[in-house]
């Protein structure tokens, strides 16, 4: 018997509809939960609490931080007490990875802790997305999609991700339905024995 996931990681460039596709899984299944990062800086507070320095150093000091990211002129950091709070409570905790080393970081030693799925768009569309919806960092984010296309082409193969689903071609709501129904089919093979799939609430459309 295997340990069951954690929780998901959904890894991608910018405007790959990482927060939309959130929001739908936790619709389908409410154990699903945004993990919130740690912020040092200034932009979006949506996903993230925020710290000062002083408080990361001592974060840091104390051995909580699981990783730590410099990015878009802040830095970003998980706390590996916040995943331990998440899962205590019953929830299964949305990892939003930027960069695979980090992934790895989050993930540890054990290959199938977390559901790792790999959300891809073109960069027209990350473009077209960010303009949109108004992103002052536009330019920035390009150079982050590009970042991104060279991570996953030097640090991953095919069968790094469990799940890969373009989002220039599936709306939100059914890429959280193979999300969730990619994370049930995970925990059944860690625990055969012990799953109940009546336990779990996965509301479907029509």
């Amino acid at each position: 018997m295997t340990v069951p996931p954690v929780g998901v990681v959904l890894y991608g460039p910018p405007a790959s509809g990482k927060n939309t596709i959130t929001a739908a899984m936790q619709r389908h299944d409410p154990r699903f939960r945004l993990l919130p990062k740690l912020k040092v800086g200034t932009g979006r507070a949506d996903g993230y609490e925020f710290v000062t320095t002083e408080r990361l150093d001592e974060l840091r000091r104390a051995g909580r931080l699981l990783l730590e990211t410099h990015r878009y002129g802040n830095v970003y950091a998980v706390d590996r007490r916040q995943i331990e709070d998440m899962t205590a409570a019953g929830q299964a905790p949305v990892a939003h990875m930027g960069n695979i080393a980090d992934l790895r970081r989050l993930v540890g030693h054990t290959p199938d802790a977390w559901l790792r799925v790999l959300l891809w768009v073109p960069r027209e569309a990350t473009e077209q997305r960010s303009t949109g919806r108004g992103d002052a960092d536009t330019a920035q984010r390009l150079k982050a999609w590009d970042e991104t296309l060279a991570d996953l082409t030097a640090n991953t193969d095919d069968g790094f991700f469990h799940l890969r689903i373009d989002t220039d071609r599936l709306d939100a709501e059914t890429a959280a339905r193979e999300i969730t129904r990619a994370f049930l089919a995970l925990t059944k093979a860690a625990n055969p024995a012990h799953y109940r799939p009546e336990s779990v609430a996965v509301h479907r459309e029509g």
